[in-house]
């Protein structure tokens, strides 16, 4: 299964996104969609699980919940918008970490591309950075990865001058 990851588009889906992400089977997206309509045209791209973010209005929030926990390969996946780093977790997804012990932790907001393994919790922390245009980011960013029977491969990153 390969798995696209983005974060932060604002309103922005681009063609230089759907062609980095034109192979995937399915795509994450972090929080701060933007919009109800581009969400919308990312699920009619590909299967999308999502979570809304900060600048989400009411009608994103009512479609995409504030955190999200599922499977996929066998793989237990935490993702939310505003969830921190390894050593640095929100107090709000900390417990919810600790509870669940995923295998995967996406988060957004921060605009800045991370993928980290955390050894304290033992869990893949990815942070696709922003794949739209609004913010103080210089370059746009992306994730694909391959999942299968409980393993991570082939991760990539995909990037573009603002």
């Amino acid at each position: 299964m390969t798995i696209g990851i983005i974060s932060d588009t604002h309103r922005f889906f681009d063609n230089k996104i759907i062609e980095f992400l034109k192979d995937t089977d399915e795509i994450w997206h972090a929080g701060d969609i933007g919009s109800l309509e581009t969400a919308d045209a990312i699920a009619a791209f590909k299967p999308l699980t999502a979570v809304y973010g900060n600048i989400d209005d009411t009608r994103v929030r009512a479609a995409y919940p504030k955190i999200a926990l599922f499977e996929r390969e066998g793989m237990k996946v935490l993702m939310t918008h505003i969830g921190g780093y390894p050593g640095h977790y929100n107090a709000d997804i900390r417990p919810m970490i600790e509870r669940e012990k995923p295998d995967i932790v996406v988060c957004g907001h921060s605009h800045i591309l991370k993928v980290i393994y955390d050894k304290k919790y033992r869990h893949l922390h990815i942070n696709p950075g922003a794949a739209g245009t609004y913010g103080f980011h210089q370059v746009r960013t992306a994730i694909r990865m391959q999942l299968r029977e409980r393993q991570i491969s082939d991760l990539e990153i995909g990037e573009w001058k603002r």
